[in-house]
């Protein structure tokens, strides 16, 4: 017999249930409004119920990978769905365990899991973030199909095609890689896990309004690749799920039902785009600045939390650039190669000088962007304050949720921040409102009202 709870769950689903369109991607039914056509995605199964207790061997049986099982955890996955997989696992076979000590996605680790999985044949990942990437890029160096089960709702990063990780050189980066075959969310384990989690995925979706307003500019001032499905996949989840930004930290099954549709969906976006830059410009910027440069000052923080400070940091700057009537003027670009040799290393320095060139302007070059600027800003400054959130009310949901929203919050000294957010724009060559900030010579100033 149903409780009244339960009942309100089912009912705060959407017509279809946790997979409503999803399905239809997966199953290739789906009709892309950008062409026209039926369209899918690299997966074979993504489910996401209120419970999958019972359901796990079934799940990982339906996709074939093998007979031999390996379920890879770390201490706290293992602790929140591994064991139970593993107990369920060994109905259809032998089960190996590997349960990762602190892992973290580099290339030290890679080498590590290449090592540990070399004779597993089926291999079921439990968990997000480091546990998901190290699988996801290890099977896909030989092509070994895989599955993962969701643990947490902390970042969008199950259904993406790229894996992050952190070369030798100590720079994070966004590897090719390959996709899940089945992805199983258990609603009710992520709505015990831990709020903060929760908080780190919603920051990671509350990246839309800025990542859509940076890849938006980039687009219109230099021709670069621009598509809306990312974004009309999502949007009424999106609604949804602002919604419920306040009921994360409660635990609320509905809150995480639809946290984990707008990551799937987001996650999903890149298999139409082939780019992650519908969820990923300048706030992701500064966080990877973080990650690669913060060394000692890095509280073990994570992705989506340090995403999250970044969304408030961008969306202050672009709305103040986009309150003028007047567009920004820019001068050539000022890149202090010694001052970022100094703060990277050489090595990671030359790298990084080498993959921004297309977005450092002389003289020349600045001309003609101010030329287009002045021509272009009346109707570029209002389809750009079309996508946005104000930033109360990004600050509001921010808070609801109980994530960090200053890099103070994060646990970094604010001078550490400050210059995560004037140099982040050094590291790769994605053009957001940092770049133009920068150019226009105001990002200095801006940044010092950060903390």
């Amino acid at each position: 017999m149903e409780t009244a709870s339960q009942t309100t769950r089912q009912a705060d689903a959407p017509a279809g249930g946790w997979t409503a369109q999803i399905d239809d991607m997966v199953a290739g039914r789906w009709v892309n409004p950008e062409t026209g056509k039926p369209a899918s995605v690299p997966y074979e199964r993504i489910v996401i119920e209120e419970s999958l207790d019972g359901a796990e061997a079934d799940l990982v049986a339906s996709l074939k990978l093998g007979e031999k099982f390996t379920v890879v955890a770390d201490a706290d996955t293992w602790d929140a769905m591994g064991s139970r997989i593993a107990k369920s696992l060994k109905s259809l076979g032998p089960v190996d365990t590997v349960i990762l000590d602190h892992p973290h996605a580099d290339m030290a680790h890679v080498e590590m899991m290449k090592h540990k999985l070399k004779h597993s044949e089926a291999i079921v990942a439990v968990g997000s973030g480091t546990v998901n990437d190290l699988c996801k890029f290890v099977t896909g160096l030989d092509g070994r199909r895989y599955c993962v089960f969701g643990t947490a709702g902390s970042m969008n990063g199950y259904t993406s095609s790229t894996a992050s990780i952190t070369l030798e050189s100590g720079l994070k980066v966004s590897l090719p890689s390959h996709t899940p075959a089945g992805f199983f969310v258990d609603l009710g384990v992520s709505a015990a896990a831990p709020k903060h989690l929760a908080a780190a995925g919603f920051a990671d979706c509350l990246v839309r309004s800025v990542a859509q307003v940076d890849w938006w500019l980039s687009h219109r001032l230099f021709g670069t690749l621009y598509k809306t499905v990312p974004y009309t996949i999502q949007e009424e989840d999106e609604r949804e799920l602002n919604a419920r930004a306040g009921l994360l930290p409660k635990g609320d099954v509905s809150a995480q039902g639809y946290l984990y549709r707008v990551l799937t969906l987001c996650g999903l976006g890149i298999s139409f785009t082939g780019m992650s830059n519908h969820g990923s410009m300048g706030e992701h910027q500064i966080s990877h600045y973080i990650d690669c440069f913060a060394g000692d000052l890095h509280k073990g923080t994570l992705h989506g939390q340090q995403v999250g400070a970044g969304v408030l940091t961008m969306g202050r700057l672009q709305q103040q650039m986009l309150a003028s009537d007047k567009p920004p003027v820019i001068k050539p670009t000022q890149i202090d190669r010694d001052g970022m040799a100094k703060r990277m290393g050489a090595e990671v320095a030359a790298q990084c000088f080498a993959e921004i060139q297309p977005k450092i302007f002389d003289e020349k070059g600045a001309a003609e962007l101010n030329a287009k600027l002045e021509a272009l800003w009346p109707e570029l400054r209002q389809e750009l304050l079309a996508f946005i959130i104000p930033i109360d009310e990004m600050n509001r949901l921010l808070a609801a949720a109980e994530g960090p929203m200053t890099g103070r919050d994060l646990g970094l000294p604010s001078e550490f921040y400050r210059e995560a957010v004037v140099h982040c724009r050094e590291m790769r060559n994605r053009y957001s409102f940092l770049d133009l900030a920068a150019d226009a010579g105001i990002l200095e100033d801006f940044a010092a009202g950060e903390v």
